[in-house]
């Protein structure tokens, strides 16, 4: 069993020790990985720069738009075909492995007081999601998102063609977070 803390001693002052967060534990454990959503301006090319930076394929690809879901590291790269962007970076997130770490997210954020938005069963990117959205100043759209797939590939329906237009895709803080706001959490 590992202590929650550490104890380190000073350099230069014998007996004197300060307890310290031990690094590997934090109170946000997630089996999840980062995501990284990139503006691109030709899709078919950045596909094929991605594919042999990271050595693997796209695992879902529709018009405009592609994702990879990189084991090592551990990364989603998502990325829209955007040729008008003002800026290269999308948006940031946190893939997580189900609608329970999402929840347990969204009320984390609650009890510290962070302003956040909550969505479940939410169609974007090709997929169903559960996702809670945390403002952070200074980043794309000013907000992380922390979401989960429910269903990577709905049936195709009227609505995936906006939302591959609309999802995330024009990275304009004023829009707000990506694929709409959700409720007020």
């Amino acid at each position: 069993m590992r202590p929650n803390r550490l104890e380190l001693v000073n350099p230069g002052q014998t007996g004197r020790t300060h307890a310290v967060a031990d690094p590997l534990e934090s109170s946000m454990t997630t089996t999840g990985r980062i995501q990284l959503a990139l503006n691109v301006t030709d899709l078919a090319a950045a596909v094929r720069v991605y594919s042999d930076v990271f050595g693997t394929e796209p695992s879902k690809q529709r018009p405009g738009y592609a994702n990879f879901a990189i084991a090592d590291p551990p990364l989603k790269l998502v990325l829209f075909e955007n040729p008008d962007a003002t800026s290269a970076l999308n948006h940031l997130g946190v893939e997580l492995t189900s609608s329970a770490e999402v929840g347990a997210v969204a009320a984390r954020f609650e009890e510290t007081g962070l302003e956040h938005t909550q969505s479940t069963v939410d169609r974007c990117c090709h997929a169903l999601q559960d996702k809670v959205w945390v403002n952070v100043p200074d980043v794309p759209l000013g907000a992380w998102e922390f979401y989960t797939v429910l269903d990577d590939d709905p049936a195709a329906s009227t609505q995936d063609a906006e939302s591959a237009v609309a999802c995330c895709a024009d990275g304009s803080p004023e829009d707000g977070p990506c694929c709409g706001a959700g409720e007020e959490a």
